[in-house]
């Protein structure tokens, strides 16, 4: 790869080609200089950023624009949502969000990455890993009523984990989030309600990214940066996260065994029979400490 002189580079990558992107990287800026923008999915992405080229070049940025395929197969933006960034370092890159607003997108300037992250993975995480391990797109998703109230008790531990952390929930373009973590503390039947109507009509016929992945034939999804980052931090924090747990496990066996899929796909029972099977591994586990 040739050097080039840049003033910006966009990390356009899935979060499990984040490696060879900074390889390649390294080689198209050698002298550095340019900021890096990151609006890679997950958590985890602008810390292994920020110590290949420094935490003041990394800005992290959370993108709500949806994107679907036209009948030709091409990829169209819509016009709604908008896009957020916060410094990783301390320079500002101010120019950045004076950039994107000339091009007509709603732009948020946030302080705390950790915080724009953390929000946009709740928001990632919502009808996606069950949507992909179901093999359903989400408006039928919130139809599975068992299925759909794990899903609320997955936006529980996504809330759970960020408040241990003191990560204030921010409101994206077009996703109010902290509504729809606060709809998730209702109970569980009142919810579910509120919440189906919001899903489907929010996301609907949409293929999740962790579902397009999957009939991709990819032996590889982002689960880890998302479900599994809820996991690892209610790990490390004392909080369990036994929703985040199942859904990351099944999903990466389905992943590296595609023949695993067949005993899930439309079969909103055997997820529920993994989550049981969790919750009473978790019952062994604490009653043996």
């Amino acid at each position: 790869m040739e050097p080039v002189a840049a003033d910006l580079a966009i990390v356009g990558v899935k979060a499990y080609d984040l490696d060879g992107a900074i390889a390649s990287l390294r080689k198209a800026l050698p002298s550095g200089g340019a900021a890096i923008l990151c609006p890679l999915n997950g958590v985890g992405n602008e810390e292994k950023l920020a110590a290949a080229f420094g935490a003041d070049a990394v800005v992290a940025c959370a993108l709500t624009v949806p994107v679907g395929k036209d009948r030709d197969g091409k990829s169209r933006a819509t016009h709604d949502g908008g896009i957020a960034f916060a410094p990783v370092g301390n320079e500002a890159h101010n120019w950045i969000l004076a950039a994107f607003g000339q091009a007509g997108l709603e732009v948020k300037a946030v302080n705390d990455y950790r915080a724009l992250k953390w929000s946009k993975l709740a928001l990632n995480n919502v009808a996606n890993a069950s949507c992909a391990i179901l093999n359903v797109l989400p408006e039928r998703l919130v139809h599975f009523d068992d299925v759909f109230t794990l899903e609320i008790r997955a936006i529980r531990e996504v809330r759970a984990v960020m408040l241990a952390q003191n990560l204030t929930p921010i409101d994206l373009p077009r996703y109010p989030l902290r509504a729809l973590q606060g709809i998730a503390t209702l109970p569980s039947p009142l919810a579910r309600l509120i919440l189906a109507n919001r899903i489907a009509g929010a996301r609907g016929r949409k293929p999740p990214s962790l579902l397009l992945d999957l009939r991709a034939g990819k032996n590889k999804t982002e689960v880890g940066v998302l479900n599994g980052a809820v996991v690892a931090a209610g790990q490390r924090l004392g909080i369990p996260t036994p929703v985040n747990a199942v859904l990351t496990r099944v999903l990466s066996d389905i992943a590296h065994m595609p023949a695993l899929w067949a005993k899930y796909r439309e079969r909103p029972e055997a997820l529920e029979a993994e989550y049981r099977a969790e919750i009473e591994r978790g019952r062994r586990v604490k009653s043996l400490a």
